[in-house]
C-alpha cells in the first residue's frame, strides 16, 4: 500500500465538501475551530489568509496559489487584513453552503475561489499529518505540480456547471486534490536545502519506506525488527535507529499504532466480524485484541463500533 494515501484513508470520515465563490471587495469570511482540514484555492484576484495559530503570519494568496489549513483551528479569509468578517456556517445537513454569487453587481468580483473541507477522525491523527504547518501555501509556479493544477481545474469546472453525475466527480476529484496538495508539500520538504525532515525524510529514505509500505502491505504480519531490517538492507540496530529517528517511534511501536488504527477504521466503517477484524490487526485471540484495543482506545472493540455508529446517527 502507498503510505501516504494510506495515513489519509485512516483518518477520512463522512463527504467532503467543496463550493466555488465569488466575493466584491470589501469582503471577509470567519472560519471556526473544525475537526477536519479545509483548502482554499484562489482561481482569480486575491485574498489574505490569516490563520489562529500565533505562530503563523498572514499569507497573501494570489491566481493559482492554494492554501491547505491542515489542523482544523481557526482562520479567516478576507479581501485585506482588518476588514469585518462574518462569520461561517455549514447548511443544515453539515455542507458547504452553495456558490456564492452576486449578479446585480456590474463590477467583476475581486475574487473567485475554490473552498472546500474534509473530515478528519482526530483521535488516530497519522504523525504524517500531524507535523504539517497550520498553513501550507503552495503559491502558483509555471510548470509545478501540473496535476494539481489539472484537478483544480477540473474541480472548478464541475462547481461552475454541474452536470449529470457532478456528485461523484466531484467528491472523487476532493479524495485526488487532498492527495495531490499532501504530495506536493512532501516534494518541497524533500527537496528544502537537500536535508528534509520528519515525514519527508521517511518517505524519502529507501530503507525506511520500504520498511513501511511492509508494515503498511500486511500489518498481521508477525514483524520483527529484524526482518524489517532485511527488507531494508541493513542489519537491525542501524535499520532501528534509522527508523526511529525519522519517524518518531521504534519500528514495532509504529507496528502497533498502525494496526489499531487500521483496527478502529474497519469498526467505524463497516461491519466486519470482531474476530476478522482481530485477525487482520495481527491477533489470533479476539480476547487478546480487544485488551490492545482497549488499552489504546479506552474502549472495547464492540463498544467503539457502537459509539461510533450512534454518533453518525446523530450526526
Amino acid at each position: 500500500m502507498d503510505v501516504l494515501s494510506d495515513a489519509i484513508v485512516a483518518m477520512r470520515t463522512g463527504r467532503p465538501h467543496s463550493s466555488r465563490t465569488e466575493r466584491h471587495a470589501p469582503w471577509g469570511i470567519r472560519f471556526p475551530d473544525t475537526g477536519g482540514v479545509g483548502f482554499h484555492v484562489v482561481l482569480q484576484g486575491s485574498a489574505w489568509l490569516m490563520s489562529d495559530d500565533p505562530d503563523t503570519e498572514p499569507v497573501r494568496l494570489g491566481p493559482g496559489d492554494i492554501a491547505f489549513l491542515a489542523h482544523g483551528r481557526g482562520y479567516a479569509l478576507a479581501s485585506e487584513p482588518g476588514v469585518a468578517l462574518e462569520e461561517f456556517t455549514l447548511q443544515p445537513d453539515g455542507s458547504w453552503p452553495g456558490p456564492a454569487r452576486d449578479r446585480t453587481r456590474p463590477e467583476p468580483p475581486s475574487a473567485v475561489m475554490l473552498c472546500g473541507a474534509y473530515q478528519l477522525d482526530r483521535s488516530r491523527m497519522h504523525p504524517l499529518l500531524a507535523e504539517l504547518p497550520a498553513v501550507v501555501h503552495l503559491p502558483a509556479r509555471f510548470g509545478a505540480h501540473r496535476s494539481l493544477r489539472t484537478t483544480v481545474e477540473l474541480l472548478g469546472a464541475e462547481l461552475e456547471d454541474p452536470q449529470p453525475g457532478s456528485d461523484a466527480v466531484v467528491s472523487t476529484l476532493l479524495d485526488t486534490l487532498l492527495l495531490y496538495i499532501m504530495r506536493a508539500w512532501w516534494l518541497s520538504e524533500r527537496h528544502c536545502d537537500g536535508h528534509p525532515a520528519g515525514w519527508a525524510a521517511a518517505l524519502a529514505d529507501p530503507s525506511v519506506a520500504t520498511a513501511l509500505r511492509a508494515v503498511h502491505d500486511a500489518p498481521s504480519h508477525p514483524w520483527t525488527v529484524e526482518e524489517l531490517g532485511v527488507l531494508s538492507g541493513l542489519s537491525r540496530a542501524p535499520f532501528a535507529r534509522r527508523f526511529t529517528a525519522t519517524v518518531g517511534m521504534p519500528p514495532l511501536a509504529y507496528l502497533t499504532w498502525w494496526r489499531m488504527t487500521t483496527a478502529g477504521r474497519l469498526l467505524r466503517t463497516d461491519e466486519t466480524p470482531l474476530r476478522q477484524v482481530a485477525e487482520r490487526a495481527g491477533y489470533s485471540s479476539e480476547f487478546a485484541f480487544a485488551k490492545a484495543f482497549k488499552r489504546e482506545y479506552g474502549v472495547a472493540p464492540g463498544q467503539y463500533r457502537k459509539l461510533r455508529a450512534d454518533r453518525l446517527t446523530a450526526g
